[in-house]
């Protein structure tokens, strides 16, 4: 019995010190409304971040869920108390609404980071026939 209160308590006290894992960037936002776009019209968003980590923080990779949505990020460390910036960019190709996702991750963090943009394309207008 006294055994198993032991064991109680260190599970009690390894739960009570533990630490929620602490993010190594911060983004002022993850999401983006564009509204109304034209079809066929490229739309793009500059998401910023800022390495809140003791360490330089490099991007390991950030892929949108489809090839309609194309990110653009620094290959390059991103070094302690400085700000980086992924691009995203979307085609515009097709009407109607769209919730599009970026799936960043930075390396050695177990923190992923999901950049989500949203829209809606409007159909094109069709061209004004000439009076006869």
């Amino acid at each position: 019995m006294k055994k198993l209160l032991f064991i109680s308590a260190l599970f009690v006290a390894q739960y009570c010190f533990a630490q929620a894992p602490t993010a190594d960037v911060q983004f002022p936002s993850q999401n983006h409304q564009f509204g109304k776009v034209k079809k066929g019209v490229p739309v793009t968003f500059v998401f910023n971040f800022k390495n809140v980590s003791e360490k330089p923080v490099v991007i390991e990779f950030a892929n949108a869920e489809c090839g309609c949505t194309t990110p653009e990020y620094p290959k390059t460390p991103v070094s302690k108390g400085q700000a980086g910036t992924i691009k995203v960019t979307y085609n515009a190709a097709t009407e109607g609404v769209f919730k599009k996702n970026v799936n960043v991750k930075f390396a050695n963090s177990t923190q992923p980071y999901v950049l989500t943009i949203e829209g809606e394309v409007l159909p094109e207008k069709p061209a004004a026939t000439p009076p006869k």
